[in-house]
């Protein structure tokens, strides 16, 4: 019983130990945070691919139209 009393008040203060000095360890963070991912160029991917998917759409709509007359 003894034993067990002293390993638990160990492991309570090596806890409470960690819990206190932890932030301590930590590192302060290295100037400021990258920037985030540019959208700029996979924006104008998508706007591209839609505009080309559109002007085929309007073709292909054309195309069947003078098929019909």
């Amino acid at each position: 019983m003894k034993n067990i009393n002293f390993n638990m008040i160990a492991f309570l203060l090596v806890c409470i130990a960690m819990a206190v000095f932890m932030p301590a360890m930590a590192q302060p963070p290295v100037g400021p945070p990258p920037n985030s991912t540019p959208i700029d160029g996979g924006l104008s991917l998508v706007i591209a691919a839609c505009a080309g998917y559109g002007a085929k759409r309007i073709h292909d709509r054309k195309k069947s139209q003078q098929k019909v007359n």
